[in-house]
């Protein structure tokens, strides 16, 4: 078994799903596939299972029965990973808007400069690293992570981001349990526990280009538990023992 595993959350991914995992196992750093599917329609599960035959042994799939949020299907796919011997955990998504040749830069990150959680960052340094958003989008995006960043106190410039490695160390200590969020608030607020615990981070700078094919998941309701979670998920901090 590899020492490095990628979690690629799936719904309705059939027109990216075959490429993207063969640009994972095309690098030259070996990498594992866990694939959790929420029960796609489009036969995004099915593809994945079909693949499994020429990838006996890297490529992995849950199947999970219906949709219920980006944080939950993650915190499956960490505890499946936690049970194995993994010790570098990644999240990225299925649509090429995170590079496949940016993992080893994130690996790196935690195995040789001791980070215990690396992030793929649009936004470090004052810099905006993304292709084909609309300015409405790429504007609501950056000062939402700069609000995080106001908010939490967290010396981290893309707290939204969904590139991340982590090493098992941090998932391990994190009550996933109390996990509240599942939306895309949930990158926040898994770096946020990772900043209370004092975990090392480091960000990594990527180039963020936006989907080619299928649809995006945001919504408006994302984006709210995200704003005003916040400030409840600051103040909850400061009453922890």
């Amino acid at each position: 078994m590899r020492d490095a595993v990628v979690i690629i959350p799936t719904y309705n991914e059939i027109e990216n799903i075959e490429a993207i995992i063969r640009a994972v196992f095309s690098q030259k750093k070996a990498f594992d596939i866990l694939v959790v599917d929420d029960n796609s329609p489009d036969g995004t599960s099915e593809k994945v299972k079909s693949l499994q035959k020429e990838f006996d042994n890297q490529l992995h799939i849950l199947n999970r029965p219906k949709k219920t949020g980006l944080g939950t299907a993650y915190i499956e796919g960490f505890r499946w990973c936690l049970s194995k011997s993994y010790d570098y955990i990644f999240e990225m998504d299925a649509d090429f808007s995170h590079n496949p040749n940016d993992l080893i830069y994130l690996y790196n990150a935690c195995s040789k400069e001791g980070a215990d959680m690396s992030i793929g960052s649009r936004y470090i340094n004052n810099r905006v690293n993304v292709v084909n958003w609309d300015m409405k989008r790429l504007l609501m995006s950056y000062f939402a992570s700069k609000y995080v960043k106001l908010i939490t106190r967290m010396k981290i410039d893309d707290t939204t981001a969904g590139f991340v490695c982590y090493h098992r160390r941090v998932l391990e200590t994190i009550n996933l349990e109390k996990i509240k969020f599942v939306g895309y608030a949930f990158q926040i607020e898994m770096k946020f526990n990772a900043h209370l615990k004092k975990f090392k981070i480091i960000e990594v700078p990527i180039i963020f280009t936006d989907r080619k094919k299928g649809k995006s998941k945001m919504s408006g309701g994302i984006i709210s538990e995200a704003i005003f979670g916040v400030i409840n998920m600051k103040l909850k901090s400061l009453f922890r023992s």
